[in-house]
Parts: structure tokens; sequence; C-alpha cells
């Protein structure tokens, strides 16, 4: 039996019956290996009006037994995989996007596969998870709609940094993150020119320059293994983070807020990123 730390809190995955979990799913159950904490695999079941519907579509009954079924071979392609980790599913009834916010409640962070949608289809699919659950999750959330760039040489991570409360938080994690994976980190701030009004660069790129240096205050000796960069980019913070983030393990952002039943307080650049950047995609709450 797997012994957790007391009040060790479980990496939250939801699974989709109609989509391929496995990479979203690898990710999660490599991630509660090296936190050695449990995971927890959540799939929902939508309700419906009856048992069998007219137009030949599966009722509910059908649905659970399907969904049932999913949930046991995910369990047990994590345990292959990890025999160390505890692995749970949890079958339980609702539409997706709610019960997997009502999830992230107690978990430690929350994994979700992405379709790369485009924005439009992604806020108006019914089954679209990724813009409500990310707004309004009180825990960090992991989208993965591509796979880590394991390659990259040295293995790093990107954090942008924009001197936000919620950019604090994602450099906190990010150096976390990065001390578990024995990789580097690279801190990005973007400056884009004002159109209108001319700047000073150079005093503008100086200010850019001091909240890095804010931004890794207490951090840098507090996991002395971790080798941090900075970099300051000239253009749009989505751009120049997904560029950045071309051959990384995952890019991490703050987000603003969560929230109301729209889900749309996300904020620009982490919306951008969800549909951008080439790797998982890691946005943190304030606090």
């Amino acid at each position: 039996m797997t012994v957790h730390p007391a009040g060790s809190r479980a990496i939250v995955v939801g699974i989709d019956p109609d989509r391929d979990w496995h990479l979203a799913l690898a990710w999660a159950a490599d991630e509660a290996q090296r936190r050695r904490v449990p995971l927890r695999l959540v799939l929902a079941v939508p309700p419906q009006h009856d048992s069998h519907h007219v137009d030949g579509s599966p009722g509910r009954t059908a649905l659970r037994h399907a969904g049932s079924d999913r949930l046991e071979q995910a369990c047990t392609w994590v345990r292959d995989r990890h025999p160390e980790v505890s692995v749970t599913g949890d079958l339980l009834g609702g539409f997706p996007a709610p019960v997997l916010g009502g999830a992230a409640r107690d978990a430690r962070m929350i994994v979700l596969g992405s379709r790369r949608l485009s924005r439009t289809a992604e806020f108006f699919s019914a089954g679209s998870l990724v813009v409500p659950v990310t707004a309004q999750a009180r825990c960090p959330v992991v989208v993965v709609g591509d796979a880590e760039h394991i390659s990259g040489q040295p293995p790093h991570l990107v954090a942008g940094v924009d001197g936000s409360a919620s950019a604090t938080a994602a450099v906190a994690f990010a150096f976390d993150e990065a001390d578990l994976r024995g990789a580097a980190l690279r801190l990005v701030c973007a400056w884009q020119p004002p159109r209108i009004m001319p700047a000073d660069e150079e005093v503008a790129l100086r200010a850019q320059r001091a909240l890095l240096s804010e931004a890794t205050a207490g951090l840098s000796e507090k996991y002395p293994d971790v080798h941090v960069t900075h970099e300051v980019r000239t253009g749009h913070a989505v751009e120049e983070l997904a560029r950045a983030s071309e051959h990384a393990l995952a890019v991490v952002v703050g987000r603003r807020g969560r929230g109301g039943y729209t889900g749309m307080r996300i904020g620009s650049v982490v919306h951008g990123l969800l549909h951008r950047a080439h790797c998982p995609v890691i946005t943190v709450p304030t606090g």
C-alpha cells in the first residue's frame, strides 16, 4: 500500500470517454509519482431523460456502463505505468464542467486534455471543459494539448512575469516544478511598445528587468539547484511566451480571479496560450 504524506491532496484528471485520454493522463500520473500524491480520475455522466432515446443515442444507463469501463481502463493504465501511485476512479452524475470544478476544490491540481478547438468553438461547445474549469478552479490547472518537449537541452520550463500577484504565484509554482524535475527555469517578460505615444525603450526595458529580479526574490535561495535565466522580449505576451516555450516541458502563467457562469475571466494571455502554446499550459490562481 502506498503511503502519502498527511494532508496530501490528490491530482484530479478529467476523463472524457469520447476522446483519447492517454496524453493528459500520462502527464498527471508522472506528476503524481514525482510529488508522491494520489491520483483521482473523474468522469462525469450528463443527465438523461430516459434509459433509451428514440433517436437511438445511448441513455444514462448505457453511458454509465461505458464510463465505468473507460475509468477502469484508465486506472489500469496508470497502475501499469506507475505501480506505486495510488489511483482511484469516480463516476459522477452531472455536466462535466461543474463536476470537475467541484472536484477541484479539494485538489492539488486538475489536469485536462485539450481538443485544440478555436476560441469560439471551445467557448460554445457543450462539452467544453478547458475555459470554464480554468476560470473557476481554486487550484492550478494543467491543460495538456501537446506533449512535453523532453528532448530540449537543457530540459526547462517557461514562466511568464508581468508584476501581478497571479504571476508571482505562477513563478513560485514554476520554481517548485523545476526543482522536482531537475529542470532549468526561464522567466520571460514581454514588453510591447505603445502604438500612439512614443516610449523611452531603455527605461521600459529596465523596468521589465526589475520585474524579473523581483519575481525571484527569495526563491533562488529556496531552490538553489534550479538554474534560472531572465529574458525580456519585445512583442505581444501571448506570441512571445508561445515562442519561448516552443521546446519547453511546460509554460506556467498566472490567472486573474475566477469568472462567473461565462467562465471567460481568465485573462487574455491565458486564453491565448491555451490555443497557441505547443506544450502543456499550467495556470496558477492568486493565493
